[in-house]
C-alpha cells in the first residue's frame, strides 16, 4: 500500500485509483472539492486523463509522485482528478479551452480554473522543469499562483473570455437544408487528405478513422468510383500490416506516430477495434477477400479472450506500459526471437515480422509488422512460400505462448455503456456476416447485463460500472451506442426485446436531451450536473458524433416500427447542423452515413418464417453476405408482434415454404421464394 492515501481511494474508476497514493491531495470531481475552492477562494488544478494514457503514467511519475511538487500543489490550489471516460462531459468542456490556449490537446489534460469554473490556463504534459520547449510544471504552479495572488483580475478576465467562448459555440445555430452535394464534397475532402501510399487520412500521427471509411464504402457503392474503393482497401490493408495490429495476439492498438502504421501508441481501446470490426466486415462483403474476414475475426476473438469481465460486460482498455515502459509486452529483439523459436526459425521470423538488430521502437526494440509480401521474404530467404507460410504459423503460436509469460499491460476493467453498446453492435454485425455463434451469445450476454444492471428503476441509465456499482448519469453516446446494439441484436437473432428496449430508451433521449428549440442533442440530459455550457458534439472525434448515431437509430427504428415521427425527428435533427455540415463536411462522416441511407433509399426485408426453418437461415445469409449498408431485416414468424412491427404485417410463409419481401422507396416487390430470386431483388 502506498505511503500516502487521498480521496481518491474511495473511487471507482482504475485511473482515479491508480492516483490514490499519491502525495498530492486530490479530490474527485464534485461538491467537495468546488465548494472548498470557493470558500478558500483558490483556483482548481483539473487534470484529466485514462487509464491507458502513457503520458499520463509519465506526468505521475515526473510530478504527482514527487513530494516537493505535490506540496506546492496542496499549498496553492485545490487538486481535481478526472478520469475522461467516465466524465467525457467535464473532458469534452475544458479541452475546447485548451484548444483554443494553445492550438492543440491531448492527454493528459491540465487545466487551471476559477472557484466558479472558468479556465483560465491549460496545457497538457508538463514536465517537472522546463523541457521538450514546454515550461516546468513547478515553474506553471508558481507562476500562477503569484498571478493569482498579485492581480486575480487578469485570470479572471481570461477565464470568463474563454467560458464565453465555450458558451457562444455551444448555443450557436447551425440550422441549414444540406447542399445537395453534400455526401460528394465530404469524399472530395477525404480524397484531398488520402495518403496514396501507406493509407488513412494526412500524415503521422495517423488514427484508424473507421467512420471515414464506411462513407468510402457507401460512396463508392452509390457512385461506382473506383477511387473511393482504393481509399478503403489501401488504408485496411496497410493498417492490418502494420505493427499498430497486434499482429500475434489480434487487435488494433490506439494509433500509429508514423505515417506507415509502423510505431504505435501501444493502448488498445475496447472502442478502436469494436469501430473498426464493421469496417473489415463491410469491405469483405464488397472484394470478398479472406485477409479482411480474419482482422474482423481476430479483433472480436481479442474483445472476448482479452476483454470480458466476470459480468459478461467489456472492460474499456489495456495499457500500453509495462514495467514502466511503453510496448514493452509487445515488441521484440532479434536475440527474443531467438531464444523463443531457435535460431533457425528465430531468424525466419525476424525476416518477417521486420525485427532487426536496430529496432524500429525505442532500446533496438521492434514493433511487429508484415508490410512485404510472404514470397519476397521467401525469395530473401531462399526457401519455399508455402514452407515459411506454414513454419509462421507456428512461430506465431509459439511467440504468443511466450509473450503470454511476460508482464501483462493493466486492464481498465470499468465498463463503459457506450463502448459496450459498440461491442455489442460489432459482436452481432460479425455474427451476421461470419456466423459464429460465440459472438452472438458475447453481444446478447453484454446487453442484458447492460440493461438489467446498469439501468435505473425510471428506465434511465448509468454510464459506468465495475465491481458491481453503477454510477453516474448517461450521456447521449450512452443512449445512442446502445440502441444501435439493441437493433443490430434484433437483426442478428429476432428477438423483439431488443427493439422494445430501443425504444424505451429513444423515449428517454427524447425526453431528458432533445433541443426543442434548435434541434438535436445534448450530450447530457436535463438531470444532469449543471456544468459551464451544456455542448452537442455534433461533429465526430475519436468516437461518432452521438448525435449521428442516434440520427441513423432513428431512420432504422422508422422503418421498422412503421413510426414516421421517428423519421421527421431524423431528418430535422439533421437540418439542426446542415450549416455546419455544409462548411466542415469531412468533420461529420457519422451524420452523413445517415445523408447516404436517405439519399439511396432504404430497403426494407422481411423474411417470413420460422427461425429454425434451413429456408429462412439460407434466405438471411443471401441477405447478409450481401453488402446492403442502407436496409433493415425482420422476420416474420408465428410468434412475432406485428403491433410493434407493423413491417412484418400480412406476410407469412407461403405455401412451399418461407418467403422474402423486399420493399424500397415505399414500393414492394413480389414476394419471392428462392434464395437466388431474392438475391436478384437485392441486387437491382
Amino acid at each position: 500500500m502506498a505511503e500516502h492515501q487521498n480521496r481518491l481511494i474511495h473511487e471507482t474508476s482504475p485511473y482515479l485509483l491508480q492516483h490514490a497514493g499519491n502525495p498530492v491531495d486530490w479530490y474527485p470531481w464534485g461538491p467537495e472539492a468546488l465548494e472548498r475552492s470557493r470558500r478558500e477562494n483558490k483556483p482548481i488544478f483539473l487534470s484529466v486523463g485514462y487509464s491507458a494514457c502513457h503520458w499520463c503514467h509519465v506526468m505521475e511519475r515526473e510530478s504527482f509522485e514527487d513530494d516537493g511538487i505535490a506540496a506546492l500543489m496542496n499549498e496553492w490550489f485545490v487538486n481535481i482528478k478526472v478520469d475522461r471516460e467516465e466524465r467525457p462531459d467535464v473532458d469534452d468542456i475544458y479541452m475546447k479551452a485548451v484548444h483554443a490556449l494553445t492550438g492543440a490537446g491531448g492527454w493528459p489534460m491540465s487545466v487551471f480554473l476559477t472557484p466558479e469554473l472558468e479556465p483560465f490556463f491549460g496545457g497538457t504534459y508538463f514536465p517537472p522543469d522546463g523541457r521538450y520547449g514546454r515550461p516546468g510544471f513547478k515553474d506553471v504552479l508558481r507562476a500562477l499562483h503569484e498571478s493569482w495572488q498579485s492581480s486575480p483580475e487578469k485570470l479572471l478576465e481570461q477565464g470568463a473570455r474563454l467560458t464565453k467562448m465555450i458558451m457562444d459555440e455551444a448555443t450557436a445555430s447551425t440550422v441549414g437544408d444540406l447542399d445537395p452535394d453534400v455526401l460528394d464534397r465530404a469524399f472530395v475532402e477525404l480524397h484531398k487528405n488520402f495518403d496514396r501510399t501507406w493509407g488513412g487520412f494526412g500524415h503521422s500521427p495517423k488514427f484508424p478513422h473507421a467512420i471515414d471509411l464506411r462513407l468510402c464504402l457507401r460512396t463508392w457503392k452509390r457512385t461506382g468510383d473506383p477511387t473511393a474503393l482504393e481509399i478503403v482497401t489501401t488504408t485496411l490493408d496497410r493498417m492490418s500490416e502494420g505493427g499498430i495490429y497486434d499482429q500475434l495476439g489480434g487487435g488494433f492498438h490506439r494509433y500509429s506516430t508514423d505515417e506507415m502504421w509502423l510505431v504505435p501508441h501501444f493502448e488498445k481501446m475496447l472502442y478502436d477495434n469494436a469501430l473498426l470490426v464493421p469496417a473489415y466486415l463491410e469491405a469483405s462483403l464488397v472484394t470478398g477477400r479472406d485477409r479482411y474476414v480474419r482482422i474482423a475475426r481476430e479483433c472480436c476473438d481479442w474483445m472476448l479472450t482479452e476483454m470480458r469481465t466476470p459480468e459478461g460486460g467489456f472492460a474499456s482498455a489495456q495499457d500500453a506500459d509495462t514495467e514502466g515502459e511503453e510496448g514493452r509486452f509487445f515488441t521484440w529483439t532479434p536475440g527474443e526471437l531467438d531464444e523463443a523459436l531457435g535460431n533457425e526459425l528465430g531468424r525466419w521470423t525476424a525476416e518477417w515480422f521486420g525485427v532487426t538488430p536496430e529496432g524500429n521502437f525505442e532500446d533496438g526494440r521492434s514493433a511487429l509488422w508484415r508490410h512485404d509480401e510472404a514470397a519476397d521474404v521467401a525469395a530473401r530467404l531462399s526457401i519455399d512460400t508455402s514452407e515459411l507460410i506454414e513454419a509462421m504459423r507456428g512461430a506465431r503460436e509459439e511467440l504468443l505462448r511466450v509473450r503470454g509469460e511476460r508482464v501483462r499491460p493493466s486492464t481498465d476493467d470499468k465498463i463503459l455503456v457506450s463502448w459496450n453498446g459498440l461491442a455489442i453492435s460489432a459482436l452481432a454485425q460479425a455474427y451476421q456476416v461470419l456466423g459464429t455463434a460465440r459472438y452472438l451469445d458475447a453481444a446478447r450476454t453484454a446487453a442484458s447485463y447492460v440493461l438489467e444492471e446498469m439501468r435505473q428503476e425510471d428506465g434511465r441509465l448509468f454510464s459506468t460500472a465495475r465491481g458491481g456499482t453503477a454510477h453516474v448519469n448517461a450521456y447521449l453516446a450512452d443512449y445512442a451506442y446502445l440502441i444501435a446494439g439493441l437493433i443490430d441484436l434484433y437483426e442478428s437473432d429476432f428477438d423483439e426485446r431488443w427493439v422494445r428496449a430501443a425504444i424505451e430508451l429513444e423515449s428517454v433521449l427524447e425526453e431528458r436531451f432533445f433541443d426543442r428549440e434548435k434541434g438535436g442533442y445534448f450530450t447530457t440530459g436535463t438531470d444532469h450536473e449543471s456544468l459551464i455550457a451544456r455542448l452537442k458534439e455534433p461533429q465526430d472525434g475519436a468516437l461518432p458524433s452521438g448525435n449521428g448515431v442516434q440520427v441513423s437509430n432513428l431512420i432504422r427504428l422508422a422503418e421498422l416500427t412503421g413510426e414516421s415521427r421517428l423519421a421527421s425527428l431524423a431528418e430535422a435533427c439533421i437540418r439542426s447542423v446542415g450549416g455546419l455540415v455544409n462548411r466542415y463536411a469531412s468533420a461529420f462522416t457519422q451524420y452523413l452515413l445517415s445523408v447516404d441511407h436517405l439519399a439511396v433509399g432504404g430497403r426494407e426485408i422481411v423474411i417470413a418464417g420460422e427461425p429454425d426453418d434451413p429456408g429462412v437461415r439460407t434466405m438471411l445469409e443471401r441477405v447478409r453476405k450481401t453488402y446492403l449498408p442502407q436496409r433493415v431485416v425482420a422476420l416474420a414468424h408465428g410468434g412475432a408482434d406485428p403491433d410493434l412491427l407493423p413491417l412484418i404485417e400480412n406476410r407469412g410463409a407461403g405455401a412451399s415454404g418461407p418467403q422474402a419481401f423486399v420493399c424500397r422507396n415505399y414500393t414492394c416487390e413480389l414476394p419471392v421464394g428462392t434464395p437466388e430470386a431474392l438475391a436478384e431483388q437485392l441486387e437491382a
